[in-house]
């Protein structure tokens, strides 16, 4: 029984995301393409600088089940401070069914401008 329990746990591991992940160097490429940044951090975060053109929609109101600003017909790339959050706002996206692409790192490794 312990053996297929770990067989269990290290499949579910080891399996990969089913939506796209792309570098910070990547963003500028996507927005051309008519994606719209969508950062999820907590507002006094966005405040403190953003992507220019990024919606803010903190993953705290996903985890509650706020999808309310996001459209289901725009194409998104999901940033956060350091990729982590993105990460599981991307995996809440995708249950809803969303278009995206998460971003690996986040805005502790953006080096282009930001707005205020």
């Amino acid at each position: 029984m312990l053996a297929i329990v770990s067989a269990l746990l290290l499949a579910a591991c080891g399996q990969e995301a089913d939506y796209e992940t792309i570098q910070i160097d990547q963003v500028a490429e996507k927005q051309d393409a008519g994606y719209t940044v969508l950062d999820v951090r907590e507002p006094f975060e966005f405040d403190q600088g953003h992507i220019p053109g990024a919606q803010n929609e903190p993953l705290t109101g996903m985890q509650n089940g706020d999808f309310e600003g996001i459209q289901q017909d725009k194409k998104y790339v999901v940033i956060c401070q350091s990729g982590n959050r993105s990460q599981q706002a991307s995996e809440l996206m995708l249950e809803e069914g969303y278009e995206f692409v998460n971003v690996a790192q986040g805005m502790s490794s953006w080096e282009g401008n930001v707005e205020k």
